[in-house]
This record gives C-alpha cells, structure tokens and sequence, in this order.
C-alpha cells in the first residue's frame, strides 16, 4: 500500500511532496516524490493524559470517535474504574481496548482510593501497583495526586513510586498549584509530569525545575489559554492532553482542535505538531509510529495545516477512519458494576442549624480548583435550604457502596432555578453527587441514579432525563454516537433548569475531588483540601 501527499517530517521541520509505502503494518519507505496531491499526511495524535471513563464509553467505544479526529493513541489512567473495581476494573479496560486497533496506554492507578477521606469501592496498595507495573500492558505509573503524601514521605505513596521506579517506567504528577520548595520535593521524588497547572507563572516554574508540563483543555478543566505561551520556547518539554473528556465533546474534536487553536496563535506548525504526536511516544516509551522508515504506520491524513481535519487514519496501517466514518466495528463487552445502596427520603437531605452564616464552595468556569467562601444560611422550619436569589445552592453526595447518610454543602454559580441534576460519575470516588433547588429535587434526582445503578440525570418539575451508566455506574453500554447525542440533549436541560456553567455535569463531577483546593464535598463531610482536613459547613 503506498500513501501520496505533502508528508510533514516534524523534527527536520520540512514539508515536501512524497509517497510512503506500507506493508504489513509498517513502514518500509519514504521517498520525495512529485504527485497533484496536496493534503497532509502526519504522525498520529496522542492524548498524552486522559480518562477514557470520563467520555462515559468503554476504550473501545472511544477509539471509534477518536480516530475520526486523528488520534491513534492515548495515555489513559484508569484510575476511575479503578476506585470502583479495583484491578478487576484495570484489567477490563486493558482487555476492552484490546479487541480495537487504537493504541491504549494505560498506567497503574497510584491513588486508589485518591484519599482516605472518601468512601471507594477498591483499594489498591503498593503490592497490588508492584503487580500491575510487572504486566507489561501497564506503561507508567499514574498520576500521583496524594502530592502530600509525597511531600510528607509517606510509607506507601513512596512505595509506590520506587516500585515505578524499579521497573524503569514514568511517574505522572498532579500537583496543583505547588510551588518553590513543595515542588523541587515533588519533583526529586522521581515524578515527570503535571498536567494541573493554571497559570503560566506556574508551568513556568516547572518546566525550570525539569518537569514536562501537559496542556490541558478537557470538558470542565482548560488551561490552554493560560499555559499555550510557553510552547515556543519549551516545545520539546510539553504535551497536549484532555484529561477528561465528555462524549459529545469527542464527537467534535480531540487533540486536533488544540494544534488548530495553537497555530491560529501564528505558533510554528512543527513545534506545535512536536507537542501533539512526537513528546508523548518519547517520553512514555510508546509504541507508536512517528513516521520513519521502520516505524508502525501510525498516521493521519489531514486537509491542511490550520484546521487539522482528518481525512483518513491509519493504525499498523490499518485505514480506521475513512471520509466521515469510523471503520473501528464494535465489540462486545461484559458489564462489570459494584452499586449497593438504598433509595432515599426526602428528609434525609435536611441540614438542621442554628449558625447564620455557613462555608459554600465556589465553583469556577473551567476550572477544577474552587474557592472557599462564607455566605447567609438561608433557614426554613430549621433546615437550610437553597437559596435561589443568591445561588446558593444545596449539593449532596451520597455513598454508593453502602447505606449512610448524605454528606450535605452548599454550591455557588451553578445557577439552577428548578429541579436538580445528579450523577454518580463523582471523582474520585465515583459516589452520588447532586445539586438542586429543594430537597425533594435533590431526592429525586439521587433515587433516579439509584434505581439504575448509575448514571447522569437532571430532573424538573415535569420531566426526568437520565443516562444509564451500567459499566461501574460510570461508563455507557452504548455507542458513541448515541451517548454523544444524549449527554447533549441532557446537558441543554441542565442548562433550561438554568445552569450557566458550560459543562455543568462535568464540573459538578470534580466537586468531590479532594485532592484539588480548596473546597470540596465527600460522602463523610466537607473537605479543606488546601489544610487536607475536613471543616465545618456552619460558621459559629
């Protein structure tokens, strides 16, 4: 099979007419050659840190809509089936990207569970990373976000980055806004990467210290804007990724649109291609072509070099995406889930007070962090409620795992003016969380996820729109396409009860992640993650 077109050589940084001849999944030669062809033919994308659970379909369903946008691999923690299903969850998600031709690199989960101050449904300690990094289908180590475990030397965080260590395989970072001192520990802990930065004064520091910084622009987190300026000085040291990614996002765009938005910055096409295709295969050791002679056939045809819309893609030279369609066919696959709790009552979410003024998290616009503020509590027959007017509104998150009762706070710019959205896709631990105008909209949206075991939902006065999420009660049994379309339609009622977040399930989905400052909820109470200690909701 032979290939025509203008072949972009990324670290020579030419661009000349040629014809790459293929056979049996390989390379064999790249020669100039004169032809009337003028699309592009590049190395393929990689997604250098993503969780493929967060587009809510099984690797193999992913991959389906991933090559459409010329990606041909990913760095994938699993580290959300993981706090569900422990290694059974690694192992299934390793075994289901298998059976698709698209390069899946998954890492030993560092953090499950991310704290001890969540109910997870796993645990994995560092005999169990000792075992996953002896599996040669396991490439790194990921991300270590118990970054205080790091910086306090704890027994088996450290644990398990010398097993990581031992096996000669990376260690992925999380460390969010850390700094001076904090981060030269970090980082001399043998830890490569951070994909958690927010400003460019931070991504900076890192990339001083010796770190390779990720930008991120997922559905919820973006710090493209923020961090994209230090690429034409440091491109050898940076990557692209996602991180987390919704499924109706993916039917758009993936890596591609960040090489589009990048050079629309008038930033130098190789460098910007360096960043996108070749940084990540260096440094996770990936087998993944890079377009030499020798090299699988992983690549992608693209229109041009300003959009980077992709034309055809190929895996082993295998063609997998084609003109529109995705010649990925689907697989069947075994639906794995550990879901137990009860319904609940509407009284079980009263909050019974006697302070005026209560702590309320902050949730920002395309940020994982949040802030800690200190609001009226707005109280009725001795509850505190909601309080539409100043858009403070109840959350909860509920243990899925066993019956106790709900963890309450209280939530700003959500916006919500009726009803409730929930979802038991709530990382880390993957346990219920909702927001929502009244108690009884907030039981109603829960015992909807309840009743099936898992899922995303938004519930009004008049309607109830759920997702099923039957793979560890956050992955569809669906294609692609069909859960792109759904999240979509649920995503705009989210945003009729009057959301004016851009991804409200997304953001809502972070709102129990400790590990990221400063404000959180887990099912055992409100968190500081700034102290890393749990506070009070009331302010006496």
């Amino acid at each position: 099979m032979t290939l025509q077109g203008q072949i972009v050589d990324i670290p020579n940084k030419r661009i000349f007419k040629g014809e790459i001849t293929i056979e049996n999944g390989k390379i064999t030669s790249i020669i100039e050659k004169d032809h009337d062809v003028n699309h592009y033919i590049l190395p393929g994308f990689v997604d250098a840190h993503i969780h493929i659970e967060s587009s809510m379909l099984v690797p193999s369903e992913f991959a389906r809509l991933a090559v459409k946008h010329g990606t041909v691999a990913t760095v994938s923690d699993p580290h959300e089936i993981a706090n569900v299903l422990g290694v059974k969850g690694v192992e299934f998600m390793i075994e289901n990207g298998k059976k698709v031709p698209f390069k899946f690199n998954f890492g030993a989960p560092s953090c499950v569970p991310a704290t001890s101050f969540e109910s997870a449904g796993a645990i994995i300690d560092s005999e169990g990373i000792n075992k996953l990094l002896q599996n040669p289908d396991i490439k790194y180590l990921a991300e270590m976000m118990n970054y205080p475990g790091v910086l306090f030397d704890d027994g088996e965080v450290m644990k398990k980055i010398a097993w990581a260590k031992h096996y000669n395989k990376p260690v992925d970072g999380h460390a969010p806004g850390i700094l001076g001192d904090d981060i030269t520990k970090y980082i001399n802990a043998g830890i490569s990467t951070d994909h958690e930065c927010f400003t460019f004064e931070e991504g900076l520091e890192k990339l001083q210290k010796g770190m390779k910084i990720l930008v991120r622009e997922g559905s919820a987190a973006k710090n493209f804007e923020a961090l994209i300026d230090l690429l034409p000085e440091h491109f050898e040291n940076m990557m692209f990724c996602s991180d987390d990614k919704h499924p109706d996002d993916l039917l758009l765009n993936h890596i591609n649109k960040l090489c589009a938005r990048a050079v629309a910055k008038n930033m130098d096409v190789f460098k910007v291609l360096q960043a996108a295709c070749i940084n990540p295969v260096k440094h996770y050791n990936l087998d993944v072509g890079l377009l030499n002679e020798g090299d699988a056939a992983d690549c992608v045809v693209v229109e041009d070099l300003i959009d980077f819309k992709a034309i055809q893609t190929y895996i082993n030279g295998e063609l997998v995406f084609n003109k529109s369609q995705s010649l990925i066919k689907p697989v069947n696959f075994e639906l794995l889930n550990n879901f137990y709790t009860e319904k609940k009552h509407v009284s079980d979410f009263r909050f019974d007070a006697s302070a005026e003024k209560i702590r309320v998290i902050e949730a920002l616009e395309g940020q994982l962090v949040t802030n800690e503020l200190i609001e009226d509590a707005l109280v009725e027959n001795g509850n505190i409620i909601s309080n539409l007017e100043a858009d403070v509104l109840k959350m909860t998150v509920v243990n899925r795992y066993q019956n106790q009762k709900p963890a309450i706070a209280f939530i700003k710019n959500f916006g919500l003016k009726e009803g409730a959205i929930a979802s038991s896709v709530g990382h880390d631990s993957h346990n219920i969380i909702a927001v929502g105008v009244s108690d009884d909209a907030i039981c109603k949206a829960v015992n909807l996820i309840i009743e099936h075991k898992g899922g995303i939902c938004a519930v009004s006065n008049s309607e109830e729109n759920i997702i099923p999420l039957p793979v560890a009660g956050i992955i569809s049994d669906q294609d692609g396409e069909t859960v792109g379309i759904k999240y979509a339609e649920l995503d705009a009622m989210a945003k009729r009860l009057g959301s004016t977040l851009h991804a409200p399930y997304m953001t809502l989905s972070f709102m129990a992640l400790l590990v990221i400052p400063s404000l959180k909820l887990s099912d055992k109470g409100l968190f500081n993650g700034t102290t890393f200690k749990f506070t009070s909701l009331e302010v006496k």
